[in-house]
């Protein structure tokens, strides 16, 4: 079988290996049984990129990249699942037995980890999971709108904590995929939102669910006009780099909740501080999901209330993942999906 490994950073191949077989005689129950599934769609994201440059090191080389795919399963081993069905990989590693895992909070398992960056991953033909990282997709939701499951989870996560009213106003820096689905959820709760980014599409996409768009350099004027000078509510920094942070930091309401969605690996410039101090912030990091998190995606997608399939904007075969990886980094790009 075919998949894509970093043999180190900056270079990736496509290796046969042979396949994989599920051992099913060590599950202790149907939920630890070890499934094998078949990968039919696999959606490459920034963290992708940022692990092949190095930005985020992976924990051995080489190592099987990826962490979003959805597909069938092939054999279900002990399990409760059945041969075809369709499935969300959950891509996180936990021990289910650290202080963080028994209080609930397994996304920060403090032995766990993620495929493709901890363990091997899912950019393969074939894969083997525990049956309890796997999540069910229901007829209701398309094969082309399921690969998104995996990010929209995170989503879900990192508007869990904040308590949220209606009539709230609501800015979410940076639409690509993850910022376009945040717009949509706010939206569904009866926040009014406003998308911050340069790209032209970008924007219109944020307008078609109902959002209000501005390039960075009105963001300010736009923010004060938007909230009478009050700021706002929410920010969501969905960028990942420091600037934008800062810019979150400026345009947050006095008493205003911040959510550090982008993945932020370096900086140098510096960040408004006082502004933590002087608004006295509340400034979130989430970090990946937990199940109930997925579960709520596949919700949203199956009953409407999340649109997927207009933010995947290019497919490749699994052969061209060099390409596919380049496309990741073009600036117009959204989901960009590779099919084994």
């Amino acid at each position: 079988m075919r998949e894509i490994q970093l043999q180190e950073p900056g270079r990736i191949t496509i290796a046969e290996v042979p396949p994989i077989s599920a051992d099913v005689g060590a599950a202790r129950s149907p939920e630890d049984s070890q499934v094998i599934v078949r990968t039919t769609q696999l959606g490459l994201c920034g963290t992708d990129t940022k692990i092949l440059d190095g930005h985020i090191p992976a924990a051995k080389l080489p190592i099987t990249l990826g962490h979003e795919a959805v597909g069938v399963v092939e054999q279900p081993g002990g399990s409760y699942l059945l041969v075809g069905q369709r499935v969300l990989i959950d891509p996180g590693i936990i021990c289910g037995a650290c202080r963080m895992c028994l209080a609930g909070r397994s996304n920060i398992c403090l032995a766990g980890g993620l495929l493709g960056r901890d363990a091997d991953g899912v950019f393969s033909e074939l894969v083997t999971v525990p049956a309890h990282r796997l999540h069910v997709i229901p007829d209701a939701i398309p094969p082309s709108a399921a690969v998104m499951l995996q990010v929209l989870g995170t989503c879900v996560h990192a508007l869990r904590r904040p308590a949220m009213t209606p009539g709230q106003r609501a800015v979410v820096i940076g639409l690509g995929v993850s910022g376009q689905l945040i717009v949509q959820m706010l939206l569904a709760r009866g926040l009014e939102v406003l998308g911050v980014t340069r790209s032209q599409q970008k924007q219109e996409l944020a307008r078609s669910w109902g959002a209000a768009a501005v390039s960075p350099n009105e963001a300010v004027s736009a923010v004060d006009d938007y909230t009478h000078g009050v700021g706002a509510d929410l920010v969501v920094e969905a960028v990942g780099i420091e600037s934008t942070l800062g810019m979150a930091l400026e345009l947050s309401a006095t008493g205003g909740v911040i959510i550090a969605f982008g993945i932020i690996t370096s900086g140098s410039t510096g960040l408004p501080y006082y502004n933590l101090y002087f608004k006295e912030l509340d400034l979130l990091s989430p970090r990946g999901a937990l199940g109930a998190d997925y579960d709520e995606g596949i919700r949203l997608v199956a009953e409407g209330v999340v649109k997927t399939e207009p933010l995947v904007t290019h497919r490749f075969e699994l052969d061209d993942a060099t390409a596919a990886f380049e496309a990741v980094r073009q600036t117009g790009a959204l989901k960009v999906v590779m099919s084994p």
